[in-house]
């Protein structure tokens, strides 16, 4: 591998893990896309550092189970302003 996509890897774990950021949100700080984000830290993360690959792969589960209420967050709020 690649020893740019490594670093890359590593640093969206530790940017993920410190913001509790969704993929969304890390995509768009790193300029890469959500199928990056998620390939690096479910594919290639593990390979590199498993102890934080555990990690990270905390936060984005707690981020899956939460996103159908976050969803419903932003149809709310767009209600609300066009009222």
């Amino acid at each position: 591998m690649k020893e740019y996509i490594e670093k890359r890897a590593l640093d969206i774990a530790e940017y993920i893990i410190a913001h509790n950021a969704t993929v969304r949100q890390t995509a768009k700080q790193f300029g890469v896309s959500k199928s990056t984000v998620h390939k690096d830290l479910t594919e290639r993360l593990p390979q590199i550092n498993p102890v934080l690959a555990g990690d990270a792969r905390k936060v984005l589960e707690v981020n899956k189970a939460e996103r159908h209420i976050r969803g419903g967050m932003a149809t709310k709020e767009k209600y609300m302003h066009k009222q």
